[in-house]
């Protein structure tokens, strides 16, 4: 890609390759119907960064950040026009009995700290701002679990990608210039049957991951079944490995019996994440499918375009130009759509969330 090296100079993306953390809240919203509503989400975009650095600056030892996404249907009330090109409604996919599941989301906030209390700070000041513009979809509080294991017991995101290979991996680049910088991410929420998982034999387990659980070694291509898990996440194009960057975190509530993973994944294009949930859900050939759907089943399905920092920073609360012209037969300059939007060499700035009533 001829421009990416330089676009990095021009504006500041999101933390979306931040380093992974010990705590972590994601909140999933619906904007409510009315125009203050939607004044409301839009006047803080551009406030989001100094109330990061607000929080923030109370804990400077344990950095704080977060990651604002928006649904399609949210960017259109929004923003108008552009639009991010892959920018769709979350996919669904139905197999026998297997369903990965499209659930309500306009607004994502992915907060991440090496602490809880910061992350529970940032998403009440920025819930006090929202309050009455917003109902909460979702909210999920995650945390890391021993030597970074998810609640079945194995290591979880021993391949993402780091340094320039997440750069590419996960930012928008020349295919979709008036986004370049941006990203996209899919987030489900799986709870896990544990009872039912452990009655099956490690030897067995090992081969529905594709790893083994007490070293975290890939299996040999010899033993490791078609139907792994690591083997039907891996995407080629022109035989090349396309990567994705993963963030998933353990939640539960072991009083109510409520186990599970919280999945993020981040790519420069939703395909790659759709493809490895085709794979998972229908199978690679059809009806070889993920086993760890046998005992883990996705409730909450929602995909989001990322846009830049900068973008956010130069939002204002016009209408959307798209609707404006409709309204009013003239033309409205697009909100925040000259800015230029390609990440920075370190990623830079830091953006809000948004705390709900659910209780994951």
């Amino acid at each position: 890609m001829k421009t990416q090296t330089s676009a990095f100079d021009s504006a500041n993306s999101q933390l979306v390759a931040s380093p992974l953390t010990n705590a972590a809240i994601f909140l999933l919203a619906t904007i409510n119907p009315g125009e203050q509503s939607r004044v409301s989400v839009l006047s803080l975009c551009a406030d989001l960064s100094g109330l990061l650095r607000s929080v923030g600056f109370r804990a400077l030892e344990d950095p704080l950040s977060c990651v604002m996404g928006f649904g399609s249907n949210a960017w259109d009330r929004l923003f108008g026009s552009p639009r991010p090109a892959e920018l769709h409604p979350f996919r669904e996919i139905r197999s026998g009995p297997r369903h990965a599941v499209g659930t309500p989301g306009d607004l994502l906030f992915h907060i991440r700290a090496g602490r809880m209390d910061l992350c529970f700070e940032l998403a009440a000041q920025i819930a006090s701002r929202l309050d009455g513009a917003c109902t909460t979809a979702d909210e999920v509080h995650g945390f890391r679990y021993f030597d970074q294991r998810d609640l079945l017991g194995f290591v979880d995101g021993t391949e993402n990608p780091s340094g320039t290979a997440a750069t590419e991996a996960v930012f928008i680049g020349d295919e979709d210039p008036s986004f370049a910088g941006g990203s996209y991410v899919i987030v489900q929420k799986y709870l896990h049957d544990l009872e039912a998982w452990n009655k099956i034999p490690v030897e067995t387990q090992e081969k529905i991951i594709g790893r083994t659980k007490v070293s975290d070694i890939e299996l040999d291509d010899s033993v490791k079944p078609s139907y792994a898990h690591n083997a039907l996440n891996i995407i080629e194009e022109n035989g090349r490995e396309i990567k994705i960057l993963r963030d998933n975190m353990p939640f539960g509530r072991p009083g109510y019996g409520e186990f599970g993973t919280y999945f993020i994944g981040y790519s420069r294009s939703p395909r790659t994440i759709e493809q490895m949930l085709e794979n998972m859900f229908v199978g690679k050939p059809p009806g070889n499918y993920d086993r760890i759907l046998d005992v883990s089943t996705a409730v909450t399905g929602s995909l989001f375009f990322i846009p830049t920092a900068t973008f956010l920073d130069a939002v204002s609360p016009e209408p959307p130009a798209s609707l404006a012209q409709a309204e009013n037969s003239a033309p409205v300059v697009p909100v925040a759509a000259s800015v230029s939007a390609a990440p920075s060499k370190d990623g830079s700035l830091r953006i809000g969330s948004l705390k709900g009533d659910s209780h994951e």
